[in-house]
């Protein structure tokens, strides 16, 4: 999938900006941002939904809106939350959806069932359901098609943890079978967990891209330290050279270090809260989370407004 210069107006504003958009096939990609950040809008200008404005997209390698036909036969969607007739049970929507594709689809219905755990209750109505079930039985709907692209749009919405686990583990499936799969999420923590590569999205516009582990590289490298007189100590490396930032978290300092080499400084302080009398208990190298990263690249793009 390929984005190139992107963008809609809805009259003066600017709802998505130049987006210039690169999802590798056979990957789990994750288009992450606040609601009301555009993503939504995206999802709907790649399926033909919405006209962009300017641009130019690509769904497995074929122009779209040109050869849109020929790209969504082999694409499997869900934009804001799946939709099914209410009177009817979980398998006859799927049945009536297959109706609209290749012969084969039916086949497929009773595995896409089994597979996001909804065959015990294929034959209850969907009015019935919870909406973590109607967010499965979207997913059973894509999967009917044997796509080669999925495209979700927050599709964790109403599941539980288990569920939310669940689900998880679902995507990594799909992804190893070669399927390309674009999760479009605000949830962080659960696209950290899912994805092998994102793209931060604020106010319409890409404002980082790329794998997690180098996104998540690169922020200053993080030192979690517990002691016995946390504020004390804050007071004390606050003001060193090897230090950027200290804060305090769950009874824990939180320092952002500034060295060049920062295992050597981790050692370096580790003697100087020793020397100085404080009982040290714990001493945590870490990295940023991807939360961490987000906020600090969303509050800078903030300053700078």
């Amino acid at each position: 999938m390929k984005t190139e210069g992107l963008g809609k107006r809805f009259g003066d504003e600017a709802v998505v900006s130049d987006v210039d958009l690169r999802v590798p096939r056979g990957t789990a990609f994750g288009y992450l941002g606040p609601n009301g950040a555009g993503k939504t809008t995206l999802i709907r200008m790649l399926l033909g939904l919405l006209r962009p404005t300017s641009g130019t997209m690509e769904l497995l390698g074929l122009p779209v809106p040109k050869r849109r036909r020929q790209a969504l036969s082999r694409v499997g969607a869900i934009v804001d939350e799946p939709r099914f007739h209410g009177h009817l049970t979980g398998r006859q929507n799927l049945w009536a959806l297959a109706a609209a594709r290749e012969p084969e689809a039916h086949g497929r219905i009773e595995g896409a069932l089994a597979r996001v755990g909804l065959r015990e209750r294929a034959d209850d109505r969907v009015s019935a359901y919870s909406m973590g079930m109607r967010q499965r039985l979207g997913i059973a709907a894509c999967l009917i098609a044997d796509p080669e692209l999925l495209i979700l749009d927050e599709p964790m919405n109403g599941l539980d943890p288990a569920g939310m686990l669940e689900f998880r583990e679902l995507l990594h499936s799909l992804v190893e079978e070669g399927r390309t799969v674009v999760l479009s999420s605000h949830l962080l923590d659960e696209v950290e967990k899912t994805c092998d590569a994102i793209a931060i999205v604020d106010r319409g516009r890409i404002v980082a891209q790329g794998p997690i582990d180098e996104l998540r590289a690169g922020g200053a490298p993080i030192l979690r330290i517990e002691c016995s007189d946390p504020r004390r100590a804050g007071v004390l490396l606050r003001n060193r050279a090897g230090v950027a930032a200290v804060g305090e978290e769950d009874g824990m300092l939180r320092l952002e270090l500034a060295a060049d080499d920062p295992r050597a400084e981790t050692a370096n302080i580790a003697h100087l809260l020793l020397d100085a009398g404080f009982q040290l208990y714990r001493l945590q190298p870490d990295e940023d989370s991807l939360e961490e990263r987000f906020l600090e690249i969303t509050s800078r793009l903030g300053e700078a407004a």
